[in-house]
């Protein structure tokens, strides 16, 4: 017969045996999604910022401003305020709702706006610059975007914010080791100088650990006017992502 220390002995491998086998029967989850479950009440959407003007608050108001005015679209002003409105309506196709902050006091940001992806639990909130630049972009840019999130307006700050860069330039070497080494959750994507066409969309290790876990791209190959034209589409666990302004067919009304 046992020894009364032996048998507490057993009873104390036993249990700990037991506490093990508990811990790692548990499933793992997302820790994003389970952060905010159908228990969860979902964070409330902030209030936009005022935009930094009056005179005019899509690109067909900006153009009709701009020849009021006599503004030269050579001007930096010109190029950069229409490149700011043509991302915001090119990205809607994406599901990313935007209002226009340039200005001033912005600390860098252009845009900020909420990110209605398909079955996520509540809207990502994204702050956006917009670089209308034709020449090669640097790593620098990344750096810059990383310095806007301290000076984001109230409701744009804190966890869980994705930083976006828009250029009309695809993302060089330098950029992409940049973006892949940053600590900030931040995406690239080059959308075209006239018309918005999205034409890259990157973004980096931490982004997806914050919230992009479930993002895809995808190219879609479409014939028009006698040649093929690539389409950027995005994806989330393999369902695409439908536009703002589209019906339940993908088609805008």
């Amino acid at each position: 017969m046992a020894s009364p220390t032996l048998m507490r002995h057993l009873q104390r491998i036993r249990s700990v045996a037991s506490q093990l086998t508990h811990r790692t029967c548990v499933p793992a989850t997302n820790t994003n999604v389970a952060r905010w479950n159908s228990t969860t009440k979902p964070p409330s959407l902030p209030t936009r910022p005022l935009p930094p003007t009056s005179q005019h608050h899509d690109l067909p108001s900006f153009l009709a401003y701009a020849a009021r005015t006599g503004l030269s679209s050579a001007s930096t002003t010109y190029v950069g305020t229409h490149y700011e409105y043509t991302v915001l309506h090119s990205l809607r196709a994406y599901a990313i709702d935007l209002t226009r902050i340039g200005g001033r006091a912005d600390s860098g940001i252009d845009l900020v706006g909420t990110w209605h992806l398909p079955s996520h639990p509540y809207p990502l909130r994204v702050i956006v610059q917009c670089k209308a630049f034709r020449n090669k972009l640097g790593p620098n840019l990344i750096r810059e975007l990383e310095g806007t999130f301290a000076g984001a307006p109230v409701g744009w700050r804190g966890e869980g914010i994705i930083g976006m860069l828009v250029s009309p330039r695809e993302a060089t070497k330098g950029v992409r080791d940049a973006l892949t080494k940053s600590r900030f959750p931040l995406m690239w994507i080059l959308a075209d100088l006239e018309d918005g066409a999205v034409r890259q969309v990157l973004w980096n290790g931490r982004a997806s650990e914050v919230a992009l876990e479930g993002l895809g791209v995808q190219v879609k190959h479409l014939m028009g006017s006698g040649e093929v034209k690539q389409k950027i589409v995005l994806t989330w666990d393999g369902e695409e992502v439908k536009g703002l302004d589209s019906n339940d067919d993908g088609e805008k009304p």
